[in-house]
């Protein structure tokens, strides 16, 4: 399949220079472009389904409005896993073909502080959170929470275009995954 635009649901430069990064390691001559879509979910998605939800609504919204080959969608967010110990940032991406379908894939988990979780709980969104909690300013357009979690080493971009590579491996290996969801 040979994709030459590619819609991202989003402004956010980090989710647009991840999207770039994924699409032109496939597809070098593909036009990548984002757009301000809306997520359709909470500011402060919480659970699997509603993360899918978001990413799913900005992919078909941004693929539709630039009636692109692609439509790239990425949504942040945290979940409850007290198995694991908490409360969990996660990142999902979704991509929407042409013909509508679609296919996600996940970048990861990492377990929040509960200082962290206390503010989210009493209704604050992610990104303004860490930024009072390590003092920075607008770290959900730069590092992102995972990148001050982790002193820099897993950067909020990589974690987004591992999340895009995983959801296009159904469109590179459609001998193995057969017909997508299209639904």
């Amino acid at each position: 399949m040979e994709i030459l635009t590619v819609a991202v649901g989003t402004l956010n430069p980090v989710k647009i220079a991840a999207t770039r990064e994924v699409i032109h390691f496939y597809w070098p001559r593909a036009r990548v472009e984002g757009v301000d879509v809306p997520s359709g979910v909470s500011p402060q998605p919480w659970g699997v389904e509603e993360m899918l939800r978001g990413a799913r609504h900005r992919a078909e919204r941004a693929r539709a409005l630039l009636d692109a080959d692609l439509g790239v969608g990425m949504e942040g967010g945290v979940e409850d896993i007290p198995q694991a110990g908490g409360v969990f940032l996660s990142g999902w991406a979704a991509v929407v073909t042409r013909s509508g379908r679609v296919s996600f894939g996940s970048g990861g988990r990492v377990l929040l502080p509960p200082r962290l979780v206390e503010r989210l709980r009493a209704g604050e969104e992610l990104g303004p959170a860490m930024d009072v909690l390590s003092g920075q300013v607008n770290t959900k357009h730069t590092v992102g929470s995972v990148g001050i979690l982790t002193r820099g080493f897993v950067k909020r971009g990589s974690q987004f275009a591992v999340a895009l590579a995983y959801a296009l491996a159904p469109l590179l290996h459609p001998e193995w995954y057969g017909e997508m969801d299209d639904g």
